[in-house]
Parts: C-alpha cells; sequence; structure tokens
C-alpha cells in the first residue's frame, strides 16, 4: 500500500504526521522523502546512511557532422531545450525533460543522449524505518525526474509513505501519482482552506481516494470542518494547537516521543489509513 502524505502549502505539518506515522507503523515500512528540495525527513529519523546514489537524465549531445541544421529537433521539443535558427542546434541542458524525442525525429541520426546529473538518492535505516531521500542538485530546475526516481525505490509489498513536496504543482504530481491513498495535511484557517481546496481538486482530477488531517485545530475558525462535511472528505485526524508541538518538531524529536500522550492519536490515524476503505473517493 503506498500513502503519500501532501498538503497545499508549506508549513501546516506535513512532514510532522509522515515521520510519526513512519515511527508507529515501523516493521518494515518505506518513507520516501520526495520533497527534495528541502528533504528533512532525516532529522526525525537519524540512523545509518547508505551511500548516495547519483542520478542522471538524459540530455541530448548533437554531432556536429552529421547535422544539416534541419531544425527537426527544435521543431519537436516543447521545453526549447534544443533550438535551431537554420543553424547547428543549440541545446540547453537545464532545459531538457529526458524524453528523447529529439533523438528519435533528427533523420540524420546526429543526435545520442548522455547522462546529465541532477541529484542524489540516500538510503537510512532508521530502526525498523528505510527511509529513501532524495536531494536536487544545487541549479537544477526541474525536480520531477528526480521524484519519479525516489518513487522507483517503492517496494511491490508492504507499506509505503511517501513525504509530497508542497503545493499542487507538477512535482506533487509526480510524488503522489499512484498513491492508494492521499492524507491531505491543513490548517484552520482562510490559507489553510484556500490550498485545501487546491489540492483537493489536484486529488480528484488523479482520482486517488483521500482523507484530509486538521493539525492546529483550535487555533483558526471551522470553514475546514464545513468544506469537509459539504464535499464529503473524511477527517482522519486532528491535532490540537500545542506548543509543545512545535517545540519538540523544532528539536528534530518526534511527537510520539516527546508527548507519549499524543501517541494514541497518531496510532489512531494509522489505523485509519491501513483500513482506508479503495472505494472512498475524494
Amino acid at each position: 500500500m503506498i500513502v503519500a502524505i501532501a498538503s497545499g502549502k508549506g508549513g501546516t505539518g506535513k512532514t510532522t504526521v509522515a515521520v510519526n506515522l513512519a515511527r508507529l507503523l515501523g516493521g518494515g515500512v518505506h518513507l520516501l522523502d520526495c520533497d527534495v528540495e528541502e528533504p528533512n525527513d532525516h532529522l526525525f529519523l537519524p540512523g545509518t546512511n547508505g551511500a548516495a546514489e547519483p542520478v542522471t537524465l538524459p540530455v541530448p549531445e548533437v554531432d556536429q557532422q552529421r547535422c544539416d541544421a534541419c531544425g527537426a529537433c527544435s521543431d519537436f521539443c516543447a521545453y526549447h531545450a534544443i533550438v535551431s535558427f537554420g543553424i547547428k542546434p543549440l541545446v540547453f541542458p537545464e532545459l531538457c525533460h529526458g524524453c528523447g524525442g529529439c533523438a528519435l525525429v533528427c533523420p540524420r541520426q546526429a543526435i545520442r543522449e548522455v547522462p546529465r546529473r541532477i541529484g542524489e538518492i540516500r538510503t537510512v535505516e532508521a530502526g525498523g524505518v528505510t527511509l529513501v531521500q532524495g536531494r536536487i542538485d544545487v541549479g537544477v530546475p526541474s525536480s520531477p525526474p528526480l521524484i519519479r526516481a525516489v518513487r522507483a525505490r517503492a517496494p511491490a509489498q508492504g507499506m509505503t509513505l511517501v513525504d509530497a513536496p508542497p503545493g499542487t504543482s507538477c512535482p506533487v504530481v509526480a510524488a503522489v501519482r499512484g498513491a492508494d491513498l492521499v492524507v491531505l495535511v491543513t490548517e484552520p484557517t482562510p490559507f489553510g482552506l484556500h490550498d485545501l481546496e487546491l489540492a483537493v481538486a489536484l486529488v480528484r482530477e488523479l482520482g486517488i481516494p483521500c482523507g484530509v488531517v486538521i493539525n492546529r485545530a483550535g487555533s483558526g475558525d471551522d470553514r475546514v470542518h464545513a468544506f469537509c462535511r459539504r464535499e464529503g472528505l473524511p477527517i482522519l485526524a486532528q491535532i490540537p494547537d500545542d506548543r509543545r508541538i512545535a517545540e519538540a518538531c523544532s528539536r528534530g524529536r518526534l511527537v510520539v516521543e516527546a508527548l507519549p500522550e499524543y501517541e494514541p492519536l497518531f496510532r489512531q490515524l494509522s489505523g485509519r489509513v491501513t483500513h482506508f476503505a479503495p472505494t472512498q473517493r475524494c
């Protein structure tokens, strides 16, 4: 089972939910940290680091002797990663999405693909939890290829949690696509409601079942609750607005360990997640 923990905005407590669920589920659970621009799950789940594995993306390299500047590659590329204006094409590797189409359409077979490093993946064994973490290289503008490489580490059997990037753009789609359930973490504020609406629309477009976790419950109003009732969204858990939780997180401690009185709440959430009915839809 693959469960993605996502949020329409940053700072809602998505990582807090992900790492505490991973600790309670334990017993071979895989946690994939797909927030590759700012991975931080390792701060809460320290363990034994494996070797960093580089991740590359195939980008075009043009054989200038074979190329006749026909422009077929430039016409094909929707991202303008290879451009020709009646001259030998120019390649902009940072814009390339690695689809390989330019090499396929070249009539003179003047293009070959070479690997370009975009980041790395590191595996951490942390007390029964296997944490797979992606980290994008500085200056690489597109994270979905690296996120897909992290997602490919999900085992065929067992429980996998995916800590998705914040927001509702392409990186989030790459992280949650193919999940059995998306847990949307929000907060009871106008900003939380606005971004929850965007996140629900995204998950519905992908056709994935979802539920909602309201963090910092009691700090705002009831508009998020009203939205969930109106849209038929199950509220899987409500985490109180407790300063001690923020203090524990700021020190890199798990809530279920720093504040044992919250373990039943997260254990109930883990039960609802693992037994979520697959027929429920957002």
